[in-house]
């Protein structure tokens, strides 16, 4: 389970850059907190969200994207890896 810190919102932000995705955080009326732009490589995240929704958001999102493991270093696999087997554990 992640905790809903600063730290593990940057971790994931890093996480998400490092694959090659632009983060972004916009106003929007979209229903998930966060939208995709596959074209682009950009995620936008919903600035008035709370903390735990923007990093629940941005989880699940790197939960179901394809990223290239050559991008990622060796703490940056294993954080994926755990939100992947935390995925797995819901």
């Amino acid at each position: 389970m992640l905790t809903a810190t600063n730290h593990t919102l940057e971790k994931l932000e890093l996480l998400l850059k490092s694959a090659g995705y632009r983060v972004r955080y916009e106003r929007g009326n979209f229903k998930s907190n966060s939208c995709l732009l596959q074209h682009n490589k950009m995620v936008v995240i919903n600035k008035f969200s709370n903390l735990e929704s923007r990093i629940s958001a941005m989880a699940e999102l790197a939960r179901t994207l394809e990223m290239d493991a050559n991008l990622l270093d060796d703490k940056q696999l294993a954080f994926l890896q755990q939100l992947k087997q935390t995925s797995l554990a819901l």
